[in-house]
């Protein structure tokens, strides 16, 4: 019996060259489009547009398969919603991650249920092997990170046909298709921040960016007043419009008081943090060793991760360096090898440890 899937197409030549992979392994596909409801701006390149929306469906057309516009402007208005107030409460908020547990992996499982398909393709650089997540072959375009809060249950039904592609070799496959998509730029806003400012997005859903308060040094001495949270996040640099003599970043915001702290790049180091809300991929015994990678582009870092009072949904990352890329509402992704084994969100305020102690509670385990 021939298996039926919907693939998620955007447009991009991503999706587009893994719905024509899936198609020539003859195997009966339904190219989906998620309308957004946002109007992009000019300029920018974004996804989800007008003329993304006429991409997909030539490509669909080319490939002679079924092609349906999904209207999802309420699901990514209450993502949008959230995203807003993330800010305002002091946190940097990763919405594709949210994206893909939700919608592209959430509600696109009940369209596909009702179109009759197993499971949901994805142009997304991720493999699958055994049921676990795994890193792509492509190391610099590899997105197991906004991939790693998906279920099993999740992961049991999705797809990535280009896992073990490389970029050059997808934009091949697709010039040898003849596909007008082969050379698009990829996408490199948020989809629904066509203007590429997110602080547009936090006013208009919120009204506001946040509490208003005091930009202060590390001693906590008033340096100038600001008017919301929602403009900083931590390790930032730019826009504190300070002049302090050195480097500034924020290294923490706090939401009641409204203050927001900036100073050296050494402040932000952090040895000690706890993650909340885990989704693991599999049993683990805690502790244990791992990477754990804090941004989509950024290296992953050694550690040791233990569970917090004996839940398996709060963890402690000890770091066996100073980490400077902690940031409150980011996700840490736990890794073994190129084996995804879950991840969590980091929490509002990490607990921070000096390097002597962090040392020496390291030592203790080893």
């Amino acid at each position: 019996m021939t298996k039926r899937t919907l693939v998620a197409m955007s447009g991009g030549v991503d999706s587009s060259v893994a719905a024509a992979m899936l198609h020539s392994d003859h195997e009966e596909i339904v190219g989906v489009f998620m309308r957004n409801g946002i109007v992009g701006a000019a300029g920018h390149r974004s996804c989800c547009s007008l003329s993304d929306s006429r991409d997909a469906r030539a490509v669909a057309s080319r490939l002679d398969i079924p092609f349906y516009v999904h209207d999802m402007s309420l699901s990514f208005a209450r993502l949008m919603q959230d995203f807003s107030e993330d800010y305002v409460s002091g946190k940097t908020p990763n919405p594709c991650v949210v994206c893909n547990q939700r919608l592209k992996f959430g509600d696109l499982f009940d369209l596909a249920d009702d179109l009759g398909c197993e499971g949901v393709a994805t142009g997304h650089y991720a493999q699958i092997r055994n049921g676990r997540l795994l890193r792509s072959v492509d190391d610099k375009k590899d997105q197991s990170y906004l991939l790693a809060g998906l279920s099993p249950t999740q992961l049991s039904r999705a797809i990535f046909p280009l896992g073990a592609m490389r970029k050059e070799e997808v934009r091949g496959y697709a010039r040898s298709l003849g596909f007008n998509v082969a050379d698009k730029p990829d996408s490199v806003d948020i989809c629904f921040v066509p203007g590429g400012d997110y602080r547009e997005v936090v006013e208009e859903r919120v009204g506001n960016l946040g509490k208003e308060g005091w930009i202060v040094d590390q001693e906590g001495t008033p340096l100038a007043e600001h008017d919301g949270i929602g403009r900083f996040t931590v390790g930032q640099r730019r826009g504190l419009g300070l002049a302090m003599g050195y480097p500034a970043y924020v290294t923490s915001i706090d939401p009641d008081s409204g203050e927001v702290a900036i100073g050296p790049s050494d402040a932000l180091s952090c040895l000690l943090c706890h993650v909340e809300e885990v989704v693991w991929q599999g049993d683990l015994s805690l502790p244990a060793h791992v990477s754990v990678q804090l941004r989509h582009h950024h290296q992953a870092e050694p550690a040791v991760i233990e569970s917090v009072e004996g839940s398996t949904e709060i963890v402690a990352i000890h770091f066996s360096a100073p980490s400077v890329d902690v940031t409150p509402g980011q996700y840490a992704v736990f890794y073994q090898g190129d084996a995804v084994l879950g991840s969590g969100r980091i929490s509002r305020k990490p607990v921070a440890e000096s390097v002597t102690a962090g040392a020496t509670a390291e030592d203790d385990r080893d």
